[in-house]
């Protein structure tokens, strides 16, 4: 459900001649949500306050802990990494106090983002478009871009050519690119160049000189943090950011599936972490042992395993660096 209270939308609401006092209501819209929490809490012997475990989540728990009158120093917060059945039953176990330092850490933010956004917005709406908000954020990507900017218009295009020549070999065809001269590397920036470089070819027998067989181990990809997801979504499968994000949501609270019911099918999305619950590691490799056999599971423990790939032979052309300042 997110936050139940904020700072008003219409005024500063930050209070900046006594210490920065923030003014909180209750979120438009929120009502309903807050009078039902309120309802059950009136029945209920006991609450604890579940929200994630940053200093986010911990900000929601005190903004509940004062609409819903419970005693912020008692043992109300539990927090856990993962939602799992051992991980849960063991934050109920070691409840505690809510952590008022991470929630002047998030209250500190909220109020930078409103001091900045309220001064700073005005002004984009003179000068670019009305509507258009700003933050501590925003601003910051304004600088990163447009110091971008000027390393493109500061660019100073280089000239230079390359020569590909497709040979055969045994029925198998493979591209190889101009190297040098006499085993030296050699730069081709003129079409003159080139020139001189195919003239010299013409007529001529080619040979191979040597074979490099390189043996290539690669390891399985890291799972996905926020920022990969919305990447690799956007480029495999031509994904915005918000639709990615509200699929993965729905797969984070999980999918209707007919006997089994509603089960969640990934874990949570929202995430720099790349930690993953134990619980699921070890059904992963029983999975894995299973299926495919014991030789596929890795080394156990290692944060990156190695997994079992085909040998690859690498040729030493296959792959060539961009030189300086050349363009992708």
């Amino acid at each position: 459900m997110g936050h139940i209270r904020d700072l008003p939308k219409s005024q500063m609401g930050v209070n900046v001649e006594q210490d920065y006092d923030p003014k909180y209501i209750t979120i438009r819209g929120k009502g309903p949500v807050l009078k039902e929490l309120k309802q059950a809490a009136k029945k209920a012997k006991r609450i604890y306050l579940a929200a994630d475990p940053d200093r986010e989540g911990e900000a929601i728990a005190w903004h509940l802990a004062h609409s819903l009158d419970i005693d912020q120093d008692s043992d109300c917060r539990v927090v856990f990494n993962e939602i799992t059945k051992d991980a849960i039953k063991g934050a109920f176990k070691t409840p505690r106090p809510i952590n008022m330092d991470l929630v002047d850490s998030q209250q500190a933010r909220r109020i930078l983002d409103r001091l900045v956004g309220y001064n700073i917005s005005p002004l984009l709406w003179k000068k670019v478009k009305k509507g258009l908000s700003a933050g501590r954020v925003q601003s910051v990507a304004v600088k990163m871009i447009n110091e971008r900017e000027k390393e493109i218009q500061q660019f100073e295009p280089e000239e230079y050519w390359s020569i590909r020549g497709q040979f055969s070999y045994e029925k198998e065809t493979f591209d190889a690119q101009f190297y040098g001269v006499d085993k030296k590397k050699q730069s081709l920036h003129t079409e003159e160049d080139v020139k001189n470089v195919l003239a010299k070819l013409e007529g001529n027998d080619f040979h191979i000189d040597s074979v490099t067989k390189k043996e290539r181990k690669r390891n399985p990809v890291q799972p996905f943090t926020t920022s990969s997801l919305q990447q690799e979504a956007a480029r495999k499968l031509n994904f915005r950011a918000k639709k990615t994000m509200m699929l993965a949501q729905q797969l984070y609270e999980g999918v209707d599936l007919g006997k089994e019911g509603t089960v969640g099918l990934i874990t949570y999305m929202r995430t720099d972490s790349t930690r993953i619950s134990n619980t699921a590691k070890e059904e992963a490799r029983e999975y894995i042992e299973n299926k495919y056999g014991k030789e596929y599971l890795g080394l156990n423990g290692n944060k990156q395993n190695k997994m079992k790939t085909p040998k690859m032979r690498m040729r030493p052309f296959d792959r060539q660096p961009l030189r300086k300042n050349q363009k992708k």
